[in-house]
């Protein structure tokens, strides 16, 4: 019986901890750090690697934790959200601010370890999201845009840990991924619309789902296909990439620039969704294809 309870209250704090920390958002942001250190890294250091990692989950799951402190009442209103630790009451507020500060020193001093840059962006990553971020979400729809600049950081951050240095590079790979995020977070905002509604979020740019904000969803789409090509140009120091991988980047842009103009003409949640799940595809394989490239040639 004491065997069943124990194991029934490790099951429920792993339950807490993964949720709370929002274990798979974490995990693909750790999954670009590593992208971005293996693009930088003349030798691959396995150590550095387990440190970015570490310090990689503990600086989002840190930033995920503080942000669902702040809005508590407010996921409690939300069916998404509803059921997270805090507002279903698995958890409580001390518990979770221990949580977030042992995750934010954690994360820092990992991050240290490998350079004092990658922890000052870190550092960084954590205070422009749950100090202007999150309280702008419920003021304006200039929260997306503050809040693409640390979503775009983990994939130059792999860089800046490889190499110690901010150049040309990781302000290329930043700029990807900084575009990107208009068009993904859009997607959610539009076919989540009615659930943030009931929070008082305000995701899209014009505070409507219409052709005004489908516009600018295909228009960052493009920007983004773009930004991801300009290492086939030769211009970004040692960040190149090959024309053959030019191609397939290509394909996927054509691709993702498809189900943005289905969204602007059709203006649906099921199309939003299918951007959605299209731009996470997206930004996958090109990380996955950019890396490819760099070893194989």
């Amino acid at each position: 019986m004491a065997i069943t309870q124990t194991t029934t209250v490790c099951t429920s704090v792993i339950r807490n901890f993964t949720e709370i920390t929002k274990i798979r958002l974490s995990v693909s942001v750790v999954f670009s750090s590593v992208a971005g250190y293996l693009l930088g890294a003349e030798t691959i250091d396995f150590f550095v690697l387990f440190l970015l990692c570490l310090g990689g989950y503990c600086m989002v799951g840190a930033s995920n934790v503080f942000n669902q402190i702040i809005e508590k009442d407010l996921d409690a209103l939300m069916d998404r959200t509803k059921d997270r630790p805090l507002p279903s009451g698995r958890m409580t507020v001390t518990t979770a601010f221990i949580i977030a500060t042992v995750l934010t020193i954690a994360g820092i001093a990992a991050l240290y370890v490998i350079n004092p840059i990658t922890a000052m962006f870190g550092a960084i990553c954590i205070f422009m999201y749950v100090s202007l971020y999150t309280p702008l979400k419920t003021r304006t729809p200039l929260s997306v845009f503050v809040g693409a600049f640390p979503g775009a950081i983990p994939f130059m951050l792999g860089w800046v840990a490889a190499t110690n240095d901010f150049g040309i590079e990781p302000g290329t790979l930043f700029m990807i991924q900084f575009f990107w995020q208009f068009p993904h977070f859009w997607a959610i905002g539009w076919f989540l619309f009615d659930d943030y509604k009931k929070g008082g979020f305000f995701m899209l740019p014009n505070g409507r789902r219409d052709k005004g904000t489908a516009i600018q969803v295909v228009l960052y789409t493009i920007w983004t296909v773009l930004a991801s090509l300009i290492p086939v140009m030769g211009v970004t120091g040692r960040l190149y990439l090959t024309p053959v991988s030019g191609v397939l980047i290509g394909l996927l842009g054509i691709g993702l620039i498809y189900y943005a103009l289905r969204l602007y003409k059709i203006q649906t949640a099921k199309a939003a969704k299918e951007l959605m799940l299209a731009s996470v595809s997206y930004i996958t394989l090109l990380q996955i294809i950019y890396v490819l490239d760099k070893f194989i040639r």
